[in-house]
């Protein structure tokens, strides 16, 4: 029941803008922060990043707000290949008031769902969000 829950209504041109994200070319890390609209109860574009790395990401995510991110990394695998994972992290940092809180996770598998994500991550805290934390969180997809 609640994985039907439905919070937020997704803004249309982030729907776009991440189905086209999903068939990018570029062989660099991109991704785009998506946040909640308070006013309007619609999941929106916060920020877009290309050619970024994990540290520049998260140096310019806020510390004390939730985010949604949709993350196209490059992993460089052992024994030679690279492929290009799809990844969709949630930040919720521990402190933020309830109703912030509440309407983020609340919304979170709707978002996910209707992006088609299937590698979804949380964190509580940005300062988590590494590059040795996505590529241990990565070893489990081969």
């Amino acid at each position: 029941m609640a994985q039907n829950l439905k919070i937020c209504e997704i803004d249309p041109e982030l729907l776009a803008k991440v189905k086209k994200f999903r068939f990018r070319k570029e062989p660099n890390n991109a991704a785009v922060v998506m946040k909640i609209d308070i006013e309007t109860s619609t999941v929106i574009e916060d920020e877009s990043y290309e050619d970024v790395d994990i540290e520049e990401l998260v140096s310019e995510l806020p510390a004390h707000l939730p985010r949604y991110i949709a993350l196209s990394y490059v992993k460089k695998h052992d024994d030679g290949r690279v492929s290009y994972p799809l990844i969709f992290v949630f930040i919720s940092p521990s402190g933020i008031k309830p109703a912030l809180q509440m309407t983020y996770a609340g919304s979170k598998t709707s978002l996910v769902n209707a992006l088609g994500f299937t590698k979804v991550f949380e964190l509580r805290d940005v300062e988590e969000f590494t590059e040795e934390w996505l590529l241990e969180k990565l070893k489990f997809f081969k």
